[in-house]
């Protein structure tokens, strides 16, 4: 399967293992909550949906690379203790917790999350040491002689041999205490994340072209020749930081990331090419309506490539307001519930500044669980900037209140929910009008699109990743796209004409037998 069938099959599986009675206790025992093995090659994600499942699921994350550890660090010290059996006295080896475990009990406390997934990366590279005891762990959930809280469920990852030479493949008696989950690189089940986690257009665009480019293994007479999505991710952070401080991106920087000398080279040269397309095609004034009739027919007449690219531009711009919309309207809707109940409460600017420290603690702890994806991360640093804010300003107010009243009196509770109203309803006009430009960018793609591409395989190329995308089908079904509904209203009938025709073609091919 690929990664983003492993996300849900790994999220359902820790839903079923964290379900309780009645009683409160666990519906599947411990001992029968079988660990999760994910076994694919190295850097296609494995790390990233696990912090996304926890999120999700509002637990905890506690993450180990297995590679690194000894016996000793994983299992603990042994010490001897004295003892009193039968009224004989004895010297007992037991062990210190592990320092797996002991990271747990610390996030538990920590962050006030009881429940959460510990995740064991390269597990089948452990120490030779350490080996004989993971048999022990998988199936009874214990380190030495400390075992994993309940309400814990063990995710474990690993590379197969051929991508690492200390790897140990597990006997059947360890297999048949876990669940084998195995995972296959797939570019166009990553686009979609890189489309969300906005990966450079350039390296988009690159593998839109060069499939085969996307994920590399090789051994060759100079040693390991590879690419993975790792690589390509964290070139594309790089690459930012560069273009913000106008620094020049060559070979020498590709190769850092990129061990292929074939595919650095033609990234260094395409990512040039991309430059020149996006300056030739003026992108941002294009989306903002100014499209002469000698770009249209600079568009039409390009070569494949060329469109590729430019399409790559295009979407890669329009997803990026997308999700400035959708990520400000989150906030707005996280924000609305807080507002109602300040209106209702009697305690005024006191139980403003109580629910802003209130969410402070709640991040602090959350952060500290690991159990924040970037969207909510952004969220609530929205939010505590606006209660901040809002304190500052309503205890500004209060004071002149005082200051102007012969009486005395404060600033009242109405006043100070008006004040936060008026904030509110600030903020909503903001994102409104983000959004009609956003919109109005958007039908100027979908015009675009249709005067400068006679075939509709750009159109059905814009279709489908508005379609697919997280932020843009949201997008769409809140604010709505005429454009949108007409084309993909228009393809999808064109999609079903083809298999009619096809259809007629094997009913004429098969009355000729």
């Amino acid at each position: 399967m690929n990664i983003e069938q492993a996300k849900d099959y790994i999220k359902d599986s820790v839903k079923m293992y964290l379900k309780k009675d009645e009683f409160g206790d666990y519906r599947i025992p411990v001992i029968r909550q079988r660990p999760i093995f994910l076994l694919g090659a190295p850097g296609i994600g494995k790390t990233a949906i696990m912090e996304q499942i926890a999120s999700e699921l509002g637990i905890a994350l506690v993450s180990y690379s297995m590679s690194h550890h000894t016996r000793q660090s994983a299992l603990g010290l042994p010490f001897i203790k004295h003892k009193n059996y039968e009224g004989m006295e004895y010297d007992v080896s037991e062990y210190t917790m592990s320092e797996i475990i002991a990271s747990i009990y610390e996030i538990m406390d920590e962050s006030d999350i009881k429940e959460g997934i510990l995740f064991l990366d390269e597990i089948n590279c452990v120490s030779e040491t350490l080996a004989p005891s993971m048999l022990q762990f998988l199936q009874y959930k214990t380190f030495g002689g400390h075992k994993i809280p309940e309400g814990w469920v063990i995710v474990t990852a690993g590379n197969p041999p051929e991508y690492n030479r200390s790897v140990r493949e597990f006997d059947v008696v360890t297999l048949d205490r876990l669940k084998v989950i195995n995972v296959e690189a797939d570019y166009s089940t990553w686009k979609k994340y890189a489309l969300e986690k906005r990966i450079h257009g350039a390296i988009l665009s690159f593998l839109d072209i060069n499939r085969d480019y996307f994920y590399y293994m090789e051994t060759t007479a100079k040693g390991r020749m590879y690419i993975t999505a790792r690589g390509w991710e964290d070139l594309s952070e790089i690459i930012y930081l560069y273009e913000e401080d106008n620094i020049k991106i060559g070979e020498e920087l590709v190769e850092q990331y990129i061990r292929n000398d074939t595919v650095v080279k033609e990234f260094a040269a395409f990512y040039d090419l991309y430059n020149k397309y996006k300056k030739d095609y003026m992108i941002n004034e294009l989306l903002d309506g100014s499209v002469s009739e000698e770009l249209v027919a600079k568009a039409k007449e390009a070569p494949v490539d060329e469109k590729i690219s430019l399409m790559g531009m295009l979407l890669e711009t329009v997803l990026s307001d997308i999700k400035a919309v959708i990520d400000y309207s989150d906030f707005l809707s996280e924000l609305m519930p807080v507002l109602k109940t300040i209106r209702n409460s009697d305690s005024g600017l006191d139980y403003v500044t109580e629910i802003k420290n209130k969410r402070i603690d709640a991040y602090k702890k959350r952060l500290k669980a690991n159990s924040l994806d970037d969207d909510t991360k952004i969220k609530e640093r929205r939010m505590i900037e606006f209660l901040k804010k809002s304190c500052e300003t309503l205890s500004s107010k209060c004071t002149s209140s005082v200051n102007s009243n012969k009486n005395g009196s404060s600033f009242d509770n109405g006043e100070i929910f008006n004040a936060l109203k008026e904030k509110y309803e600030k903020e909503v006009l903001n994102m409104k009008n983000l959004a009609s430009k956003t919109s109005l960018r958007l039908h100027n793609l979908f015009d675009f699109t249709d005067k400068a591409f006679s075939r509709d395989n750009e159109m059905l190329i814009l279709v489908t990743e508005l379609t697919a995308g997280r932020y843009s089908s949201r997008y769409i079904s809140m604010f709505g796209s005429e454009d949108y509904n007409k084309y993909y209203s228009k393809l999808m009938l064109s999609e079903r004409q083809s298999v009619i025709d096809k259809e007629i073609e094997n009913v004429v091919f098969d009355s000729t037998l």
